[in-house]
């Protein structure tokens, strides 16, 4: 499992350069990741430290999946690799921002759309609006 290290106080985890994710109890950080060309957001997933590692090496997005308890690989199966452009921390490092460049159909979702959040709400109900 990868390591990374713990800021030492405040300054360095809010400007320090040392990459040192605060990931929560259950060992994850929220990753919320954009296409790298539009801005569109295409998902929010959970990474876990070997998932941010693998990413950072590969240069491929892979996410840890909560309900299975298993490190994916985004695209595995679906073929909806995603090239990882630029990876940015939030200001206390316990979220990150994944620009990426969507392959294979150019999607997001396991429902079949391109993002994952294709529905509104509208009047109290959800309507699907790809």
């Amino acid at each position: 499992m990868a390591a990374f290290p713990t800021a030492p106080d405040k300054a360095a985890l809010e400007r320090g350069e040392t990459l040192a994710p605060r990931f929560d109890a259950n060992g994850l950080i929220c990753a919320v990741t954009t296409h790298a060309e539009t801005g569109e957001v295409l998902m929010v997933a959970w990474m876990n430290a070997e998932a941010l590692e693998a990413t950072l090496r590969t240069g491929e997005v892979h996410y840890f999946s909560r309900s299975r308890g298993e490190l994916w690989r985004k695209g595995e199966t679906s073929g909806q690799v995603q090239k990882l452009v630029e990876i940015r921390v939030d200001c206390d490092q316990d979220a990150v921002w994944v620009k990426c460049l969507p392959q294979g159909d150019g999607g997001a979702c396991h429902v079949g759309f391109r993002s994952c959040f294709y529905r509104v709400v509208e009047d109290g109900k959800l309507v699907e609006r790809p």
